[in-house]
């Protein structure tokens, strides 16, 4: 039987694939204030501004591709049972070939419905968009299948039950002293090795964590060679 490794991603996952970080120190994104695009409240008060904003998001990661890390996880399926769990509302891992998928944040390529939140539709890089007066089956308007600020994290628990069952966890692009990461490691048995990538010098009072001071790219492949050694 295959080890099951869980990874948790974060911005610094995607960031070699040229993905802008969610949200920097200023508190903006691509120049807007976090609480006038991601959180109901903005969306209430310009909901055009907010669909225009992720219709760019969308545009522009359609110009993008999975960097060596994305595809280095996709090769330890050979040897290991591996799920995904991101922060990130990119499809970079699925687009990489990755099998098992959990985005606790919602999904970029994704519209729902603003009445009931179970009905969501695939976007296509043809159809990328959603303007004011796109509707859903029921007649309201369409929003982004992204969780905002103060809205719940529906995919927690499924995630959380991941991290109960692995046999290993990897870290990257998200630091231990970072929600979610950080609580959900807190779901690990006793003695899960953990490992961090993340090109900062990341500390954490944390026992059996292995430190590989590297971005994304780099990292998986030093990871690789750990495990596939083992």
């Amino acid at each position: 039987m295959k080890k099951k490794i869980v990874v948790l991603t974060g911005a610094g996952m995607s960031a070699e694939s040229g993905i802008a970080t969610f949200r920097d120190t200023d508190g903006l994104w691509e120049n807007h204030r976090v609480e006038d695009v991601a959180t109901p409240e903005g969306f209430r008060v310009n909901p055009e501004l907010v669909l225009d904003f992720y219709n760019a998001r969308r545009r522009e990661l359609l110009g993008t591709k999975p960097n060596k890390g994305h595809l280095g996880l996709v090769d330890l399926e050979e040897r290991f049972d591996v799920s995904i769990v991101t922060q990130n509302v990119d499809n970079l891992h699925e687009i990489a070939g990755s099998s098992h998928v959990v985005h606790l944040h919602g999904e970029l390529m994704k519209s729902r419905s603003t009445r009931d939140p179970s009905i969501i539709y695939e976007m296509t890089a043809d159809n990328c968009e959603i303007n004011m007066g796109d509707k859903c089956e029921l007649g309201s308007q369409l929003r982004p299948d992204i969780v905002w600020f103060g809205e719940a994290v529906p995919m927690i628990e499924e995630a959380a039950k991941l991290v109960e069952q692995a046999d290993i966890i990897v870290i990257i692009g998200t630091s231990l002293n970072v929600y979610p990461a950080a609580a959900l490691v807190d779901y690990a048995k006793a003695g899960t090795p953990i490992y961090l990538i993340d090109p900062k010098d990341v500390r954490a009072n944390r026992r059996n964590i292995i430190f590989i001071q590297k971005g994304a790219s780099e990292g998986v492949k030093e990871l690789k060679k750990i495990l596939l050694k083992d």
